[in-house]
């Protein structure tokens, strides 16, 4: 490998999640930021969140709703 082309590597870098929770890793970087972990991702804690801002589904269905065809 050639010498001074490669990144400094620090085995000890926090990282911190937006719910608050902090864990050490090995980076490039002395300091992460992140916006979902094993503690608050939807997948790990079963917990499912659908958050519908200003009503985009009603508005979806609204706009494309189908009529029913008399028989």
């Amino acid at each position: 490998m050639k010498d001074k082309i490669h990144p400094k590597y620090f085995p000890d870098a926090n990282v911190t999640c937006s719910c608050g929770n902090t864990f050490t890793t090995g980076s490039t970087r002395q300091t992460l930021k992140v916006e979902l972990c094993n503690k608050c991702h939807p997948f790990f804690t079963g917990e499912q969140k659908i958050i519908d801002t200003a009503g985009r589904v009603e508005r979806f269905n609204k706009k494309y709703k189908r009529e029913k065809k008399a028989e």
